[in-house]
């Protein structure tokens, strides 16, 4: 049942939304010549690696001159990614994900390997499920940035201020999942947006 909601799900949102998602890709394209995509590389279902899509709000080759976490004022960010991000139209493009089936609309956010390497065995549960575009944790903290500014370390402020709220969270998503708490969770997300 949560595939089929899943699939039909995101095959309309990409059709509903298609005119904004032309409207971002021209506008990162037209920006700096680079690929509108960013393709970032996360830990899925029982471990496996897979490619994310979001729009790419950072500077060309931008993982490979910092750190994996990011701050609002990160001098990587472009001008239009300023934008795409704090509008959150970075993430539509993970309705691909959801579509072609490694990733859902709800379940825990997906990691870099860096952090799921160092999950203890109650930890490691989150990995039995597909990663998600929303969860708890995403409700808790919808803008990361802002919390990690003003600190040196990105990936250090992270994983003492977020991560260990985030996996305790997802943990609770892992113990009452049910298409019920899908909807909720899609409900509440939907509620954030809208506020903020």
């Amino acid at each position: 049942m949560k595939r089929v909601f899943d699939f039909i799900s995101s095959l309309i949102g990409l059709i509903v939304l298609s005119p904004i998602l032309l409207i971002v890709a021209v506008a990162i394209k037209l920006h700096d010549g680079g690929p509108v995509f960013y393709l970032a590389p996360r830990v899925g279902k029982n471990g496996k690696i897979f490619k994310m899509f979001k729009f790419r709000s950072m500077v060309i080759n931008a993982d490979k001159i910092g750190v994996s976490s990011t701050t609002s004022s990160d001098p990587r960010i472009t001008p239009v990614g300023r934008f795409v991000r704090k509008s959150k139209l970075d993430e539509i493009p993970q309705l691909i994900n959801v579509l072609i089936g490694n990733m859902s609309f709800v379940g825990p956010r997906p990691e870099v390997k860096q952090f799921t390497d160092r999950f203890n065995e109650e930890e490691k549960a989150i990995l039995k499920v597909k990663p998600g575009i929303t969860d708890y944790a995403s409700i808790w903290n919808s803008d990361e940035g802002k919390i990690l500014e003003g600190y040196d370390d990105a990936d250090a402020a992270y994983e003492k201020l977020i991560w260990p709220e985030k996996k305790r969270l997802q943990l609770k998503y892992i113990k009452e999942q049910s298409f019920f708490v899908d909807i909720k969770i899609i409900f509440l997300t939907l509620v954030a947006i809208i506020k903020k």
